[in-house]
């Protein structure tokens, strides 16, 4: 496969995958307003599914970033400054997607511990992340 075609879906992957991300919180800021029973059960059938939707992306994404990092060497691999502070930034957007995951346990179990202002927050956290991870493989700058 060339590796245009991997950067390809590499890329592909982490939209898709970002985009289920900055959703699943925006799902909580809605259901921790919830009053009703029956809405509350929506938001946690809804939650799953995004869940389990945009979790094999995140997996993807990973798959396809180690096949470009194969093929493009160990000694560019070793060279690339930008890309350590890059999968230092990624560690902490995986450690987000599985906190997500525990959050999303917490709410089907009816146990939320806070409120929708902390859910909106964390809903934007990872926008600056995502936006380091950009200029990083783009620009390079380092």
């Amino acid at each position: 496969m060339s590796i245009l075609w991997l950067k390809a879906l590499h890329i592909f992957f982490m939209i898709a995958w970002m985009a289920g991300i900055f959703y699943l919180p925006r799902l909580f800021v809605y259901h921790a307003n919830a009053t009703s029973q029956d809405v509350k059960d929506q938001f946690i059938i809804m939650e799953r599914r995004l869940w389990f939707f945009v979790t094999p992306f995140a997996f993807l994404t990973l798959f396809f970033g180690i096949w470009l990092i194969a093929v493009y060497g160990m000694d560019w691999f070793r060279a690339s400054a930008w890309l350590h502070v890059k999968i230092t930034l990624l560690l902490a957007v995986y450690g987000y997607h599985f906190y997500l995951f525990k959050l999303w346990k917490q709410f089907s179990r009816d146990e939320n511990r806070h409120s929708s202002r902390f859910y909106r927050i964390l809903n934007e956290a990872p926008v600056l992340i995502l936006l380091a991870i950009v200029i990083l493989a783009v620009v390079k700058p380092i």
